[in-house]
């Protein structure tokens, strides 16, 4: 199970890094609109995240 989770985190690593790899200034430009959200959107896209991620995981098991 250990090795499970390293090699879900090593992948997140590198969907993570590869916008700022093959275009930063269009990752920094996002960056910057993303600063500008407020708390309550943050949130939000915090949410769907979790619940697309835990919908995934439902769907593959």
């Amino acid at each position: 199970m250990l090795d499970t989770l390293f090699a879900a985190v090593g992948i997140v690593l590198i969907l993570e890094g590869l916008m700022p790899l093959l275009s930063p200034r269009r990752w920094r430009e996002l960056f910057r609109q993303i600063m500008l959200l407020t708390d309550g959107q943050l949130r939000f896209f915090g949410l769907v995240a979790v619940a697309s991620g835990l919908l995934l995981l439902v769907l593959l098991n």
